[in-house]
């Protein structure tokens, strides 16, 4: 079983930033309706409490998943344009932010004529009592954000997760008439951790799993190794982002030297996890109204 300690060491990917100085807000709340969500079949975790559904910053979260799920948010067959995406929330491996990144995302998606399936993938266990929880997180996350304030910071998906995300990727394309998408057109997008997870997808370039276009929404910024043929990019960060922040371009520029498209929105403020309405006062605010473009100019919103 993953240790406490190594578990914790994640926790910042997933905390706002103006939480570094203060409490954070948590409360448990019901688990939300799930309808439809299906098993990916990938295994479950050992050893693991019961999964666990919390508002963090007022923002829906669960920890503890022990079995991955894809959650179809389809649009009306009358504006469906055939394209789709799977969407993975940041949340250090210990934990998912659904709601500011994953089914509000969705469900805009939708509303454009896009496909969405919202990836609920395998976490590393942390403790069931929320204050423990709470606390212990709290205090890993103040190191974590002085680490990433000197360029750190830095985690790679666990294998685990990164088997749930290839599995998403096969099924949707599997799906086709089920769900009425091409399997030519079928991206993915990731916050945080998340994001993370889509790097190491499209690193590991298993047949069948690497998307077609992939957005990082504040990923890890460091230089990374990048295959041939790697899909389109899109990345949104903000350059006070506490966490990667001082990694440079990285990223974006082995993309590019691999031979990649590359499309980068650096926004003054908004810190890491502005989610997907962005940072309220700030450029960040509005950014996926880029995002919108980028999918358009590819063709994602066209049938």
């Amino acid at each position: 079983m993953t240790s406490i300690r190594s578990i914790l060491a994640t926790w910042a990917l997933a905390v706002p930033a103006a939480a570094t100085a203060q409490s954070i807000p948590v409360a448990p709340m019901a688990a939300p309706p799930q309808a439809g969500a299906i098993p990916l079949g990938t295994g479950s975790v050992a050893e693991m409490p019961p999964e666990s559904w919390f508002t963090l910053a007022g923002r829906p979260t669960v920890r503890n998943v022990a079995t991955a799920t894809l959650l179809p948010v389809l649009p009306d067959r009358a504006n469906a344009t055939g394209a789709a995406v799977v969407i993975a929330a940041g949340g250090g491996f210990v934990m998912e932010s659904m709601e500011a990144e994953a089914m509000k995302p969705a469900r805009w998606l939708a509303d454009h004529g896009i496909a969405a399936f919202v990836l609920k993938y395998r976490l590393d266990p942390t403790p069931a009592p929320m204050e423990a929880f709470k606390q212990a997180a709290l205090a890993r996350f103040a190191a974590a954000a002085a680490a990433g304030a000197k360029g750190g910071a830095s985690v790679a998906a666990p294998p685990a997760a990164l088997a749930d995300a290839q599995a998403a990727m096969r099924l949707v394309r599997a799906e086709t008439t089920r769900w009425g998408v091409d399997p030519r057109r079928v991206a993915y997008m990731g916050f945080s951790a998340g994001a993370i997870m889509g790097i190491d997808l499209v690193k590991a370039a298993a047949p069948g799993t690497t998307p077609d276009l992939f957005a990082a929404i504040y990923p890890a910024m460091a230089p990374t190794p990048v295959p041939a043929g790697a899909p389109p990019l899109f990345v949104a960060v903000a350059s006070d982002d506490e966490l990667f922040g001082k990694q440079g371009y990285g990223l974006p520029e082995s993309w590019r030297r691999a031979g990649g498209a590359v499309e980068l929105h650096v926004y003054e403020r908004g810190g890491h996890g502005f989610g997907f309405d962005g940072k309220p006062g700030t450029t960040s605010a509005g950014w996926n109204a880029a995002l919108l473009g980028w999918l358009g100019a590819h063709g994602w919103l066209t049938k």
